[in-house]
């Protein structure tokens, strides 16, 4: 293991997941790069599936996509937005990879003939992806999150790395636990004890907490601050209250208040180069300054968890659709549409009048979809503002097709592979891999770039004709149907450069106000001071 002058913040959860490690880690980098330093994040994930391509988004949330293809966890997307840049597949890691990758090292003898342990070698190889991470960004301060709650066993080797990190590379590495503090209701007090015992686990694995952000329903006050520094081992000022904020583009000003840039630069000690977060205060007040509303249908078929619904499978989108909203000078308000019950209620779809814009997101299988389909039937005949992303813009295509087109039985070949009508077909180099049930990695993944046409709304938003977007999928828009649909009025304002594949389509103004959808996934490049072109717009229509 070489010794290098990174600093890293390896960041942890205490009692339950869902804590929002994910964006405190990306709120500090976000105040770090603020301080003039050079700054990337890693996600671990602990699940031996080789990356999140086949992990169900109900179970998981959002799979997040980066521009060399790597399918990852959302949380990458988070810190690509908040810190606005791109990462790489070096910044993201599994269970499942890093066991892979020792393993074909001992295939092909790497280690030298040695016992292959999983102590130290397992710790080893995540240490080195981390290093070889921050190296690749040139970064100052590599932030390292550790997935899950500590105490699960599947997390020991990764708190292992840190410990050994810490170890080798002394006054370098910190560590930071996310943790929750519950206000029981029949209680009425805020208790410190499951943060408590989450610190002693963590001590459990040779390592103590260098500061706690308290996540909570409401501020910290002095006794419960108190109270985690004499039971946790650490300073008062070293907890960093973290109540819930109406937006997470509050975070970076609002840990910044508490201390938190000061805190970590004094630990590292380093000196600040300057104190630039002039951007997030703007976008700060301007969110709490917002009156006015759009309202925006998000019709999906990954709501559903038992009783609950899990937003966080389309947690790109939903961010992407206010990073749009802020930017029109307005404040979103979202209601998530499970099609499953268009299905069952094709009238239904007319609470669809309701709203200002219809949103349809990517996804995969049968299930649901007629019910999609019912929803852009009315959101098209209604001239409603309508967003298909993906699947959205592949089932948009089956609708106008069936009903405009002629083409009765349309439908795609996803669904049912023997028809002769399915204007959504395989991509030829996709089909044997189906063959052959090749599912993990081998959808066409990552950025391609695309040409638009000119004169077209695709145009008058990205105002150029070359532009570059992420792909998921391995479905496209038939070829022989095209002339078809364009006959009947569909317009296919975005191409891949040999014209073969369709990457945009929308209708005209003058059968619809907007109306448009992409093949790729124009939510996994919107950031907070600069929203993706096409949500800018489709808000616009929204609004207007």
């Amino acid at each position: 293991m070489r010794k290098n002058k990174v600093r890293y913040i390896f960041v942890t959860g205490g009692v339950m997941s869902g804590v929002g490690k994910g964006t405190a880690c990306s709120a500090i980098a976000a105040i770090l790069k603020g301080r003039g330093f050079k700054v990337t994040a890693v996600k671990i994930d602990p699940y031996v599936n080789v990356d999140a391509g086949t992990m169900n988004p109900t179970e998981h949330g959002e799979v997040f996509v980066l521009n060399d293809g790597l399918e990852c966890d959302q949380d990458m997307g988070n810190y690509e937005r908040f810190l606005g840049q791109e990462l790489s597949g070096k910044n993201y890691m599994t269970t499942g990879a890093v066991y892979k990758s020792v393993i074909e090292r001992e295939r092909s003898l790497k280690y030298k003939g040695k016992c292959v342990e999983v102590v130290p070698h397992i710790p080893l190889e995540v240490i080195d992806r981390i290093e070889r991470a921050a190296q690749r960004a040139g970064a100052e301060i590599c932030l390292v999150e550790i997935g899950g709650t500590v105490g699960e066993y599947q997390n020991i080797l990764f708190l292992e790395a840190a410990r050994m990190m810490r170890i080798k590379n002394k006054g370098q590495v910190l560590v930071a636990m996310v943790s929750y503090l519950p206000v029981p209701s029949k209680v009425g007090e805020m208790k410190t004890k499951p943060t408590q015992y989450a610190v002693r686990t963590l001590n459990s694995a040779g390592i103590q907490p260098d500061f706690i952000i308290a996540r909570a329903d409401r501020p910290l006050d002095q006794k419960r601050k108190e109270k985690l520094a004499v039971f946790c081992n650490i300073r008062e000022e070293d907890v960093i209250s973290a109540p819930d904020v109406d937006s997470v583009y509050h975070l970076p000003v609002n840990f910044e208040k508490g201390g938190m840039g000061n805190m970590i630069l004094e630990k590292f000690g380093l000196k600040s180069r300057k104190n630039d977060l002039d951007q997030w205060e703007k976008l700060s007040e301007k969110i709490k300054g917002l009156t006015k509303t759009v309202k925006i249908g998000v019709v999906g078929k990954y709501f559903s968890t038992g009783e609950f619904v899990l937003s966080d499978s389309y947690i790109s989108v939903i961010e992407a659709i206010k990073h749009a909203a802020y930017f029109n000078g307005v404040k979103p308000e979202l209601s998530w549409i499970d099609s499953l019950d268009y299905e069952k209620r094709p009238k239904k779809a007319r609470e669809l009048s309701g709203f200002d814009g219809i949103v349809v997101p990517g996804g995969f299988g049968e299930r649901g979809i007629e019910g999609i389909i019912t929803a852009i039937n009315y959101t098209r005949e209604n001239r409603i503002p309508y967003l298909g992303l993906c699947y959205g813009m592949q089932l948009a295509v089956i609708e106008y097709a069936r009903n405009k087109a002629g083409i009765a039985q349309a439908t795609t070949a996803e669904v049912a592979p023997q028809s002769k009508e399915a204007v959504v077909d395989l991509m030829p180099e996709q089909k044997e891999k189906m063959k052959q049930a090749d599912y993990g990695g081998t959808m066409r993944l990552g950025a391609y770039p695309a040409v638009i046409k000119k004169g077209t709304r695709a145009y008058e938003a990205y105002g150029n004709t070359k532009i570059s977007e992420r792909h998921r999928h391995r479905y496209e828009i038939n070829p022989e149907f095209i002339r078809r649909l364009e006959k009947a009025g569909m317009i296919f304002s975005g191409t891949s450069p040999d014209r073969k594949l369709m990457e945009i389509m929308e209708l005209g103004s003058k059968e619809h106000g907007f109306f448009m959808g992409c093949q790729f996934h124009p939510e996994f490049q919107s950031f907070p001071q600069k929203p993706h072109p096409l949500f800018r717009e489709f808000i616009k229509a929204a609004i207007a």
